[in-house]
């Protein structure tokens, strides 16, 4: 999880455009700044990695799998969230103008 979170706040903060994080007032409803996010974006890939050693995911076929099906399971459904969320903003903005 903390592995698949890193890329959506990396790509954005390094992209010079604001995103949603823990951090941002309204949580979930106001976006943080590009540099909040590539901080949050390092803060998850030093916890992803710590985590990805300690479990010793790469010895066992297994935990490998499980492994990428988390990371699939969490993009596919942050990528719906986050498509719902931006076309119920767009209808918002539409109905105040």
């Amino acid at each position: 999880m903390f592995l698949a979170n890193v890329v959506p706040h990396f790509v954005h903060g390094i992209s010079g455009n604001p995103f949603p994080t823990p951090f941002a007032r309204l949580q979930g409803k106001e976006l943080s700044s590009p540099i909040v996010n590539v901080a949050w974006a390092l803060v998850n890939l030093i916890i992803g990695w710590v985590l990805f050693r300690v479990g010793k995911v790469s010895s066992d076929n297994g935990a490998l799998v499980a492994f990428f099906v988390g990371i699939i399971a969490l993009s596919l459904r942050l990528s719906f969230l986050f498509t719902k969320r931006q076309a119920s903003s767009a209808t918002a903005k539409r109905t105040k103008s």
